[in-house]
């Protein structure tokens, strides 16, 4: 096996992680706050109730997980591939986002937004075409 293969490997492992993470956490956020209602800023007593009720929430501490681990997967392959690859490839998740918000929180998604997703997901492609790593490590 050549260097190159375990990069590409470990690259594109922790990409599919963002592309899952990322949105996964941003709908389960969405999914909480839906759930908690309208927030209520004043008087504080009533801004202390409502944020103990998110914090309560199953679905905001799952977000906030996936967030992290989003966050986590994305410093790592920072480290190894270039920007001008990951922040591309990254945007698979426009994708996933679409499909998340239609099946969890039964969102409607026009065909004019899959028609632009798929456009989105035709240049991740080409972008993946290219070597993760254009420029020479530090």
């Amino acid at each position: 096996m050549t260097p190159d293969k375990p990069l590409h490997l470990k690259t594109f492992l922790m990409i599919a992680v963002m592309i899952i993470a990322g949105p996964l956490g941003n709908v389960l956020l969405g999914k909480g706050m839906k759930h908690i209602g309208d927030l209520t800023l004043w008087p504080p007593a009533e801004l202390l109730h409502t944020a103990l009720k998110i914090f309560a929430s199953p679905s905001i501490w799952l977000g906030i997980a996936s967030l992290i681990t989003f966050f986590v997967a994305y410093m790592l392959v920072l480290s190894w591939a270039d920007y001008s690859f990951v922040q591309p490839a990254s945007s698979l998740a426009y994708g996933v986002v679409a499909l998340l918000s239609y099946l969890m929180l039964g969102e409607r998604v026009s065909p004019l937004r899959w028609a632009g997703i798929a456009v989105i997901c035709l240049g991740v492609f080409v972008v993946g075409r290219t070597n993760p790593r254009t420029t020479e490590p530090a």
